[in-house]
């Protein structure tokens, strides 16, 4: 069994010897807003998920005019390949990717491995932050809401009607024994546990030690007969603000080929704390 889109992937050997290729940006995106100035990938630019990507005024993503300004000033065009990676096996880098895709840029890739592997390999780091000339990218003309992102009353819609649901966190999370990442800090979410009928299926289930992604045959034995998913069926996934369930968004659109995924980026920050929101604890 293959990837249903091994075009999605590109290796840390392939990508050394094409960084000054035309037609690509390297973008590297970071849980740690800070690990870009320390050093990166020659040429990468840094799109931060915060600043970047977030309207955080109104908690939602950024509107298609400020994206066109964002893809402009970094150099990148609507026919421009971007080649995404970072920390924590690529999982902000998955979330940059799918944000993306919400204004409809086509042209995506993951570096298998991400920053570490990278890093573990000694290949070239630089500090340099590079210029590129500024592009002039239309405003998209819809975000792909609907197509590819789920809202709280589509996923307690998902969870009654029993269709796949898969919750990414971490086991303590999914049962209702923590309210946050272990290791760090609580966020406000006064409830724990998990949207009635998920399954629990950590999103670094999908990768190896190093960050690479595992096998198609082996993510097809955890999400299809794991989690209940197949070709045709609705599906959606999320975590605590939809950035470890882009990584998992990614597995099963690009890498076993679904077309009808949803990421649920509200997750758990909004369900355990919304009015009405029924609730499941324990497996």
């Amino acid at each position: 069994m293959q990837y249903a889109h091994p075009e999605a992937l590109v290796e840390t050997d392939w990508l050394e010897k094409h960084l000054k290729d035309d037609g690509i940006r390297i973008v590297e995106s970071n849980e740690d807003v800070l690990l870009y100035d320390t050093g990166h990938i020659p040429g990468a630019v840094h799109i931060d998920w915060r600043a970047d990507l977030q309207d955080n005024v109104i908690r939602d993503y950024i509107k298609p005019g400020k994206f066109a300004d964002l893809c402009g000033r970094n150099g990148i065009a609507p026919d421009t390949t971007c080649i995404f990676y970072g920390d924590k096996a690529n999982w902000w880098a998955c979330y940059a990717l799918w944000a993306f895709r919400l204004f409809g840029h086509e042209n995506v890739k993951i570096l298998n491995g991400g920053r570490d592997k990278w890093k573990a390999e000694q290949r070239p780091m630089t500090r340099d932050v590079p210029k590129y000339p500024k592009t002039n990218y239309p405003v998209p003309k819809k975000r792909f809401d609907k197509e590819i992102r789920a809202f709280a009353d589509e996923a307690l819609a998902q969870s009654k009607s029993k269709k796949p649901l898969i919750d990414v966190r971490s086991p303590g999370e999914y049962k209702g024994e923590i309210t946050h990442m272990p290791e760090y800090p609580q966020e406000g979410v006064l409830r724990g546990g998990h949207i009635p009928g998920a399954k629990s299926m950590p999103w670094k289930t999908a990768t190896n030690d190093d960050g690479t992604f595992k096998p198609a045959s082996e993510l097809a034995k955890i999400y299809f007969d794991q989690c209940g998913v197949k070709p045709g069926t609705d599906t959606v996934v999320y975590c605590r603000i939809g950035e470890r369930s882009s990584h998992t968004w990614f597995v099963l659109t690009y890498l076993l080929g679904l077309d009808r995924v949803r990421n649920y980026d509200g997750s758990w920050t909004e369900w355990g704390n919304k009015v009405g929101a029924p609730i499941e604890k324990g497996t």
